[in-house]
């Protein structure tokens, strides 16, 4: 059986136990926190999470775990059969990680976790690329009703657990509502949300963050 390492607070950790869940594949949970221990990187060379404990090995880096279930699991596949439709699910997936979901992750210690002041020039920065982000999104996405199209895809995964955050930090931040210039967007997560096992995601995480926002606060007064 597979193994799942991770925590259930973490959007990355969510993307593939809803793609896990989805395909209606079989693994066990591994509590693990990302971390520079020997137990983190003896299965992760980055210590990062999430990790997937295969029969060979362990994979890293979500987007490579999610290919993985794709050349190994024909249930409910999450990319479309055409390689030119399919290339598009990923990059739009690839676009929002790179574009909106690591932008906003500046600004997480001030707006998701309460901590200190994000720099000026990060904040700057954040800012330009989340609203290039939206843009770009803006443009690709169809949601007719899901990004790519009338299926449910890797995009909507990244989607999902990427753009709610990057709202929050638009927000308090910014005073921008980055998801009001994505006509669709709105039903689409409301859609989403009455998934089944978007809601187990979701159900999980809200028991998992007091726990976790605890953690972060406490490395965070032994590192100040």
């Amino acid at each position: 059986m597979l193994k799942l390492y991770g925590f259930a607070a973490s959007n990355y950790f969510n993307m593939v136990q809803l793609a896990l869940l989805e395909k209606q594949v079989p693994f066990e949970f591994v509590p693990l926190h990302g971390c520079q221990n020997p137990e983190a990187l003896a299965i992760s060379a980055r210590g990062k999470v999430p990790v997937l404990g295969t029969p060979q090995g362990f994979i890293s880096e979500t987007d490579v775990i999610l290919r993985y279930l794709e050349d190994t699991s024909t249930a409910r596949p999450l990319v479309p059969a055409n390689p030119f439709c399919r290339a598009q699910a990923w990059t739009i997936a690839k676009e929002i990680e790179l574009y909106i979901e690591l932008p906003a992750r500046l600004c997480y210690v001030e707006v998701i976790f309460g901590g200190r002041a994000t720099p000026a020039d990060l904040k700057a920065k954040a800012r330009r690329d989340l609203i290039k982000g939206f843009a770009a999104l803006s443009q690709r996405a169809r949601f007719a009703p899901y990004i790519s199209g009338e299926h449910f895809t890797v995009a909507d995964i990244y989607f999902l657990y990427s753009v709610d955050l990057a709202q929050r930090v638009g927000e308090q931040l910014f005073g921008l509502d980055l998801l009001g210039q994505l006509p669709g967007a709105q039903a689409l997560l409301e859609h989403l949300a009455q998934n089944p096992n978007v809601q187990q995601v979701a159900a999980a995480r809200e028991a998992d963050w007091p726990r976790f926002l605890a953690r972060v606060q406490a490395v965070a007064r032994q590192a100040g």
